[in-house]
């Protein structure tokens, strides 16, 4: 076997440990735990994950943690999740596959994941309720109103269902851009990306295979939606967040 291949053989044994033993954590010691402290908890595993990854996390601005928000993100790979955890928690809506996935799909439960079934209105608007409820229990609760991953360069349409949330709440929306990059280059790095016909398990190996990547996370500012209804209001943030994410690559090319 290669060498290469070694060390990413040697790195995944790594991931699968690290995802066994918060497997571990979820079942053991949770239960033990005050939500604040579970939250805490999540969010060192997962900067520790990025840790074995080898991926470096960088944040620009500060999450309103002190106040219930939505947080909406463009969303280019299976590694958000884990990048936004990292950078401060926060209750993510995900698909409801994911629930049934082996290990992983115990460890989003117990982070508190909200689950849509995305081709149901019906179950759209069960979940719209769900995110008002916590917004207004004063959680920041995270969406990719893109509705599916893209390639890094260009942010998607947003839908604009998930937003009635806030809306419904009277909560803020933080717009929050996400981009990996080559440390060396300041180039946008399509390692992680997961788009398209790419496997799950092709971009685990390219993105352990890949060196000096940096996870970049820029928090706008908070808003209201200021008389906006939510299509205007989704379509607003998507340029936000463009913008976002237009100002890391320029900052990354100084």
């Amino acid at each position: 076997m290669p060498f290469a291949a070694v060390v990413v053989a040697a790195k995944l044994t790594r991931v699968s440990w690290h995802l066994a033993r918060g497997f571990w954590t979820v079942k053991r010691t949770f239960p033990k735990l005050s939500t604040a402290q579970q939250r805490a908890r999540v969010q060192v595993w997962a900067g520790e994950m990025l840790q074995v990854f080898g991926i470096d996390l960088r944040v620009s601005g500060q999450l309103a943690e002190d106040d219930a928000v939505l947080l909406v993100a463009n969303h280019i790979s299976w590694l958000d999740i884990v990048v936004l955890h990292a950078a401060g928690y926060c209750r993510f809506v995900s698909k409801s596959d994911v629930k049934q996935w082996p290990v992983v799909g115990t460890l989003a439960t117990a982070a508190g994941t909200l689950y849509i079934e995305r081709e149901s209105r019906r179950d759209a608007m069960r979940v719209v309720h769900h995110m008002a409820d916590s917004l207004r229990g004063g959680d920041v609760v995270a969406v990719f109103p893109e509705g599916t991953t893209g390639d890094g360069v260009t942010v998607l349409p947003f839908h604009a269902n998930l937003i009635q949330a806030a809306i419904s709440a009277d909560a803020a929306v933080q717009p929050v851009a996400l981009r990996f990059i080559d440390r060396r280059t300041g180039e946008t790095s399509f390692a992680p990306s997961y788009v398209g016909d790419e496997t799950l398990l092709g971009s685990v190996w390219r993105t352990l295979s890949a060196s000096a990547i940096a996870a970049e996370v820029n928090y706008g500012a908070l808003q209201r939606a200021d008389g906006r209804d939510r299509r205007t209001w989704a379509a607003d943030l998507r340029n936000d967040v463009n913008h976002l994410r237009t100002a890391q690559s320029t900052s990354a090319s100084l």
